[in-house]
């Protein structure tokens, strides 16, 4: 359905926690009357790249290395980018990216041929960042090879107790 590679994702993620994490640290219902949705979601048209990866135990740290080395500093350029969270599922050994974009017609806007070099650099990084035991047993060419793409739509927020709470 998409073309968008996992890897945008993932800074969703940590952008979200890090929102939350600040909220937190606001006075009284602050945090409360302020939670409506990580920033820019709340517009029409706002859309979650939502991306899984195989990411075997043992190689989460190379992952995330080269997501932060590669995938990081070029989303933070792109026009809509607000953010991205990366997961890491044990069970499944996989990696979820959750990339949020201000809107579904920027996020489209960036040229397939732009990312698949960007995509071609992270699978270098990646597999600079493995140690060889672990290369050994993953792909030659992506170690972090896609397992689903897809994007969700941005519908609510439901704030935790501790952001009910009166001072």
């Amino acid at each position: 359905m998409t073309r968008r590679p996992p890897w945008r994702l993932a800074g969703a993620l940590a952008a979200c926690c890090l929102l939350l994490f600040g909220l937190a640290l606001l006075p009284g219902n602050a945090a409360a009357d302020s939670l409506q949705g990580p920033v820019g979601l709340e517009a029409p048209g706002a859309v979650v790249e939502h991306v899984r990866v195989k990411v075997p135990a043992g190689a989460q740290q190379a992952w995330l290395q080269a997501e932060q080395e590669i995938w990081e500093p070029w989303l933070r350029r792109q026009e809509g980018f607000l953010g991205r969270e990366l997961l890491w599922d044990g069970e499944r050994e996989e990696g979820l990216l959750l990339i949020r974009w201000r809107s579904r017609r920027q996020w489209l806007a960036i040229p397939a041929a732009e990312i698949d070099t960007v995509q071609r650099r992270f699978e270098a990084a990646a597999r600079r960042a493995l140690d060889a035991g672990v290369l050994a047993t993953l792909s030659a060419t992506n170690p972090f090879p896609l397992v689903y793409a897809g994007e969700l739509e941005w519908l609510g927020l439901t704030p935790g107790a501790d952001a009910e709470d009166g001072p």
